[in-house]
């Protein structure tokens, strides 16, 4: 591995990635609009909060072409026809935002500055496209369900967000939301085992070296799940089973609007924090510190190669095994169904439906509480060969990340991520997909 890139101990960071990394780092962070001082931008706080104490709904400019003042006005009506607390937000939600580019911020800000002892809220999720939905004190009318049921409605399929913040809110009034998402769901699976699918090939797999599982063009209703028998983070204690449900077309067409240039500024960051950590670290104290600069090493060469959202995951996963590497301590790899979602909280068990054999994979808190409750996980996905599919299911030798699950599917102790980029399979994979898409 070469050398020219790594800082050692006690030296400055090489001159050449450093000035890529701050050049990067400035020229993504420019281009925000004026404005006139003291005017709240849209999407503020202080304008969403104001908005929603005088009227239910309130529409960013950005939405304004998919969600019309007209169609708003009829949101308004329906809301006040179910006689409920019902809420709606729709924004756009970028990293460094008021909101950090959460919908979970998003609905606990709001909820906090209205103050009302009872609110039901639908929002966009953090891309834009589809809808999350929360409810204080308690979720009693089924809110997240019904947001979630919306994603899945055959005859909503190429319908407008007005449409399906509009069918939201009618399962919300209607108590039905659980029912609709169950009934869905069940669907989805039926449709799904009755089509032919590959027994035995592993994840990032198939037998004709092309993505497995039925793939509509631009949408995805993949890899519907059974997984079973929960580990914790060390010691792999049992837990409850988990029970099938499928991926949605939601979650995989929601990526389309993800922010690439606010996820490079963030892989940048985090290799220039991760550089500056192994140079002031001390290799007397520091057992793991040439991995460290593995890591290190690894993550600007994956940054500089990066063509999209799946490469750039690639720099964090890394970025996270170097701090990992320097506290010379056991962690776990961030989230196998997306590194976006950070560190993993513990290790599981799933197998997609049609597949015999079971992986034990990382998962974040929130993808770990999807998989015990039926719901399905958001997924990092991806466009291959015209398609839209999850990450792994990219043929293992067209993807390093597939064959890895960005940490969570290497062998042992000696395979590392680095160590994979180091022998130049980050560069073969890449060749190969660019091959295959020729």
């Amino acid at each position: 591995m070469s050398s020219d890139r790594r800082p050692t101990t006690r030296r400055s960071l090489p001159g050449g990635l450093l000035a890529t990394l701050l050049t990067c780092l400035a020229l993504l962070g420019t281009g925000a609009p004026a404005r006139a001082e003291g005017t709240p931008a849209a999407g503020s706080v202080t304008t969403v909060v104001d908005a929603l104490r005088t009227g239910p709904v309130y529409v960013d400019p950005a939405f304004a072409a998919a969600v019309t003042t007209a169609q708003q006005k009829e949101l308004a009506d329906r809301i006040a026809a179910t006689g409920l607390p019902i809420k709606v937000v729709l924004l756009p939600l970028n990293k460094g935002d008021a909101f950090d580019g959460k919908s979970k911020s998003l609905a606990a800000v709001v909820n906090e500055r209205l103050g009302q002892p009872q609110l039901i809220l639908l929002t966009n999720d953090d891309y834009g496209s589809w809808l999350t939905g929360t409810e204080w004190p308690t979720d009693t009318h089924q809110t997240r369900d019904s947001a979630a049921a919306v994603g899945l409605l055959k005859e909503l399929k190429d319908a407008g967000l007005a449409a399906r913040v509009g069918r939201a809110i009618d399962l919300i009034g209607s108590g039905k939301g659980t029912e609709v998402y169950r009934a869905e769901t069940d669907r989805m699976n039926r449709e799904y085992s009755a089509r032919p699918h590959n027994d035995g090939a592993a994840p990032g797999t198939s037998s004709g070296g092309s993505p497995t599982g039925p793939v509509l063009a631009g949408i995805a209703v993949l890899a519907v799940l059974v997984a079973a028998g929960g580990y914790l983070v060390v010691r792999r204690r049992r837990a409850p089973r988990h029970t099938a449900f499928s991926f949605p077309d939601a979650v995989f067409a929601a990526d389309l609007a993800a922010d690439e240039a606010g996820l490079r500024r963030q892989a940048a960051a985090e290799v220039l924090a991760l550089g500056e950590a192994v140079d002031g670290a001390d290799g007397a104290t520091a057992p793991g510190l040439a991995r460290a600069l593995d890591a290190y090493d690894a993550a600007g060469r994956v940054l500089d190669g990066a063509r999209g959202i799946p490469d750039l995951a690639g720099v964090l996963a890394l970025a996270a095994e170097g701090r990992a590497a320097l506290a010379a301590e056991p962690r776990l790899p961030l989230c196998f169904f997306d590194p976006r979602h950070g560190a993993a909280g513990g290790r599981t068990e799933w197998r997609p439906l049609g597949r015999r054999e079971r992986v034990d994979i990382a998962v974040c808190a929130d993808c770990d509480r999807a998989l015990r409750t039926r719901r399905a996980p958001q997924v990092l996905a991806v466009r291959d060969q015209g398609r839209t599919v999850p990450y792994f299911e990219v043929p293992a030798d067209r993807s390093l990340w597939a064959a890895t699950g960005y940490g969570s599917l290497l062998s042992g102790p000696e395979d590392t991520l680095a160590a994979r980029v180091g022998t130049g399979q980050f560069s073969r994979t890449r060749q190969r997909t660019a091959d295959a898409e020729d």
